[in-house]
């Protein structure tokens, strides 16, 4: 068995790729458009194509936005320096929702309210500020 992806409806595409490919760095692999069902399907994933992905779901006429993203669970992605990765995330205007207290593990979410979980590459960073006095925000 292998995994594919997982599946996140969206209320508001270029919201939600502005978020997963310019602040998280995901690319979109290919778009599928289904005029007959109104709705429109993007891939998104890393270079590799070996890589597993993320299909958003856009439903053309949604107008009001899907119950919270938390009943989904979330999305786990490895980076190579938890603190950096918060750092720039923060400048591009991203709410850190569970900061990396412990130097190993944060939470934000997409627009749509879906948790991501952001874990450090390998052992645990030295816990250090501004994270280590950093309060949560909101719900992750």
């Amino acid at each position: 068995m292998k995994y594919l992806h997982a599946m996140i409806r969206v209320k508001d595409l270029d919201l939600a790729l502005d978020f997963f490919c310019n602040k998280l760095g995901l690319k979109e692999t290919r778009r599928h458009d289904h005029p007959e069902g109104r709705y429109t399907l993007v891939f998104l994933s890393e270079l590799d194509k070996n890589s597993p992905e993320i299909e958003l779901t856009y439903n053309w006429d949604q107008d009001s936005a899907y119950t919270s993203g938390r009943n989904f669970g979330h999305l786990a992605f490895e980076v190579d320096n938890i603190y950096e990765t918060c750092a720039n995330l923060q400048a591009k205007g991203v709410i850190i929702n569970r900061p990396p207290r412990d130097g190993r593990m944060a939470f934000i979410r997409s627009p749509d309210l879906i948790s991501i979980e952001l874990l450090q590459k390998g052992k645990a960073l030295e816990i250090s500020e501004p994270w280590k006095s950093m309060t949560n925000t909101g719900e992750w």
